[in-house]
Parts: structure tokens; sequence; C-alpha cells
């Protein structure tokens, strides 16, 4: 019988990448979420039944036992940008990183990823990078063979870095860029996913593996080469610290006194503090040439769907051919 990996939060933006991985490569997949019937669309990456969205939820013990039973390899790919209601960074990136790796350590499992993130500090004044060091201390305490991934930002298809500062073109000619001079090593989630895959295979040794793209650059540069994507102009604005802070701290307000229904998607004061450290691949860090994987540059890749928000769309594309043909 083939082999089964559970992968909790499967059917989210990384772990969907990793479950089609997977079931290409012959594995079942268990796919544990929170709304199984919100995730059928991983059922497809494999052959009937191959791949299977059950109920879970990483604060309740039982149902994390439950996902795992059989498993010969575990995947955590949840982690929360936003903390909201009882999904707060220490019960979802703490204490939820950890009641996977115990369960997975009582069940025998030999093998187990976890995703985490570049900057991840026990010291950190952001709680999100605070909580993604203690959950990675946390997993490696019951699985100390565990595989722990530490990404640059991820772009793709279904990102919400390129895809939310595209979308805000669409409301004005300034583009507000907090952090604007901080430096990002984006990296494309389908390499995150075969980084994944190779430990979940056995293909890679048991470490910290810091993944960035082969680009370096600004969060004013990377907004630059958008607009040049889309075929915009906007004005970036880049945000002094003092502002970011303060508008941050209207939309953290403006959440708390509508008792959440106001979910702050915009922008929270844990994310000025993160803007203020450069997420980039650290001197000496294992990475992916450690993997043997060569990662993809954002130019191959952001054209194939930035393309929905240039002011006519597919169309642009037509235009521009048209006006190199009469050239």
């Amino acid at each position: 019988m083939s082999k089964l990996v559970t992968i909790y939060g499967g059917s989210g933006f990384v772990g969907r990448y990793i479950a089609r991985r997977m079931a290409s490569e012959g594995w079942r997949v268990r796919v544990a979420v929170r709304r199984p019937n919100e995730a059928m669309h991983v059922k497809p990456y494999g052959v009937v039944g191959q791949v299977e969205p059950v109920l879970c939820n990483v604060r309740d013990d039982a149902s994390v036992a439950a996902a795992l039973k059989g498993a010969d390899a575990v995947v955590n790919c949840v982690g929360i940008l936003n903390e909201r209601g009882k999904n707060g960074f220490d019960s979802v990136q703490v204490d939820g990183a950890e009641r996977i790796a115990r369960a997975a350590a009582k069940a025998g499992v030999l093998r187990m990823v976890h995703l985490s993130a570049i900057g991840a500090d026990a010291e950190s004044d952001s709680d999100y990078l605070r909580s993604k060091a203690e959950g990675e201390a946390a997993v490696l305490k019951h699985m100390p063979q565990a595989m722990i991934l530490r990404p640059s930002v991820i772009f793709g298809p279904e990102d919400q870095f390129f895809n939310r500062f595209a979308g805000m073109t669409r409301l004005g000619p300034i583009l507000a860029a907090p952090g604007a001079e901080t430096r990002f090593q984006p990296v494309f989630v389908d390499d995150v996913a075969q980084a994944a895959a190779k430990g979940v295979m056995g293909e890679a040794e048991p470490d910290v593996y810091e993944l960035g793209g082969p680009d370096v650059a600004s969060l004013r540069s990377l907004l630059q080469m958008m607009l040049t994507i889309i075929h915009r102009r906007r004005i970036i604005l880049g945000m002094p610290g003092f502002a970011a802070r303060l508008m941050a701290s209207v939309f953290d307000f403006a959440k708390f006194a509508s008792f959440g229904l106001f979910p702050n998607n915009l922008l929270t004061r844990d994310q000025v503090k993160c803007l203020q450290i450069d997420n980039v691949v650290s001197d000496g860090a294992k990475g992916f040439d450690a993997l043997g994987i060569e990662p993809v540059t954002m130019a191959s890749v952001l054209p194939e769907y930035l393309w929905k928000f240039r002011p006519s769309g597919q169309y642009d594309e037509i235009k521009d051919s048209a006006k190199n043909l009469r050239a």
C-alpha cells in the first residue's frame, strides 16, 4: 500500500502545493483542515481517493491525533499572519505546532516537516516572529529529527503579497508602502513545496533551511516591478515608521472596537514590527543549494498571474503584440 502523509493546513496557499507534489509522487495524502467542505479543490490532485480532506482543529488534541492515524509522515503548514478570536499566534503557531509534534512522536511517525518563517526569533518584539521561533522549539522538543523550513515572503498565483498590492493599485494613484526600504528575497511557492516533499520522502537531512529566491530587493523595488508587469503607474509612498505605527494603531483599534467585525487585514502593529527587519536568507544558513533545488525567478512567474490587474486584463498583452508588429 502507498505511504500516507498528513498535511495540516494542506488546503492553504503552501499546503495545496505540497499536497499536489506528494500525490504526484504516489503518496496518499490526508489534508487536515478545519472546514473539509471548503477544501474539495485538493481532491483532483490525485486519483480517486488518493487525496482526502479530513476535519481537524490544531487546538484540539483528539482531532490532531485522529488525523495522524496510520501516517508515515506529517507536514505542518498551519500559520496565521493576523490574530483573530481564539486563533492567536501562541495558540496556533506555538501550542498547535507542539500538539502536532507531540502526537506524531506518540504515533511513531518518523518524518516531520514544519513550516516556519525567516526572521523567527524568540527575542523578537514581533509576536508573529517570536511565536514562530517558539513553535520551532516546541516541534524539535518532541520531533528532534524534524525538518524546519523558513521561507522568505512566498509568491504564487494565490499569494497575499503581490496580489494584495496589485489590487490596491485599483483604488487610487498612491500605493502606500510601510517599510519601503526593507529587503525581501521572495520565493516561489512550488519551490517551497519541493523542499517540503524532499523532507517527507527522506531525501533531505533533518535541519533548519532558510529558503529565498534568486532575487533580493527592497519592498519599493518589488512594487515597481509589479507595476511594470501590470502596466500601471502609481506613486509609491514610503511610510516612515511612526506613520505606519499610527495607521496600524487605528486599524487595530477599529478591530477591537468592532469586536472583530473589522478583521484588520490591512496593517497591524505587529506587522509594522516585522517590516522593520530584512526578510532575507542569513549568511551561512542552509538553503536551496543544500537541497539540490534551483529556485525560479520572479520574472518567470509573476506575469502569469498578475496580468488580471492590468487595465485591460489579458487584452493588454494583445495590444502590446499589435504595437510590436506595427513597429
